[in-house]
């Protein structure tokens, strides 16, 4: 998991290149119009909204973006029918990928996915082919800029109901069982801590370490599964030594 972290923390500064913020509002535009689709239009009423566009405020994306998402999501508004699917399968290394797709056109999606996995040394498998290898847990992230005391912040975080707590390099990432992740960022945020995000994820159970060529064609796959449109969340048990990531980084 230490790998899949970096990654993260790689994958997050460039989230903040202009570059890359169009397709991100799409991504969330998606999410948000399956959320209000399957929960209504609520906020208040719908959690998976409610974070879906606590998600798209934090990178700023615009409130009438907002709006016509969910409106789509009613009917109110034309829109494309996407449907959510899970793909799974291989990197370099032997390394265990599954990806969450909200797609309108799952042949084309397959056919494309299918494609980079090959590109980069990996192949798509089946349904189910490496699921079993990830958990789905709560997960809340909090700025360490907001965080005096770390134990402070453990000690918080047990009382709110979150089972573990993990820092690195720019957040401390909060874990719980899903059914009560919206109660720890909550308690967090009412504790005086600054919440970066917060929604389900899959952890992996076990790692798998990666270097050289193997780590350098991974990370290209996972970079690429990330910016297709269709793709909205990668996971992968992975771990790269930080003298490997440095230096591909770099």
């Amino acid at each position: 998991m230490a790998g899949h972290s970096k990654w993260a923390n790689i994958k997050h500064k460039k989230e903040k290149e202009d570059a890359r913020r169009g397709k991100m509002f799409t991504k969330l535009s998606r999410q948000i119009t399956v959320a209000a689709r399957e929960g209504g239009p609520d906020p208040a009423a719908n959690g998976r909204l409610r974070l879906a566009i606590e998600k798209a405020r934090a990178v700023n994306m615009p409130m009438e973006n907002i709006e016509r998402a969910i409106k789509r999501g009613t009917g109110e508004l034309e829109g494309a029918a996407y449907e959510e699917l899970i793909y799974e399968g291989y990197g370099p290394g032997g390394v265990a990928i599954m990806l969450e797709i909200m797609t309108d056109n799952r042949n084309r999606t397959a056919s494309e996915v299918r494609h980079l996995f090959s590109r980069y040394g990996g192949n798509l498998g089946e349904s189910g082919c490496v699921a079993w290898m990830f958990e789905r847990r709560g997960l809340v992230t909090v700025d360490r800029a907001s965080v005096q005391d770390e134990d402070a912040l453990v000690l918080a975080a047990a009382e709110a109901g979150a089972d573990d707590v993990k820092r690195n390099e720019e957040q401390f990432e909060v874990h719980s069982a899903p059914e009560v992740v919206e109660q720890v960022k909550e308690y967090l945020a009412q504790a005086g801590y600054t919440i970066a995000s917060a929604g389900l994820t899959m952890v992996p159970k076990t790692s798998v370490e990666v270097t050289g060529e193997d780590a350098a064609k991974l990370l290209k796959l996972l970079d690429a599964l990330e910016d297709h449109d269709d793709v909205q969340e990668v996971y992968a048990n992975f771990d790269v030594p930080d003298d490997v990531l440095q230096a591909l980084e770099a």
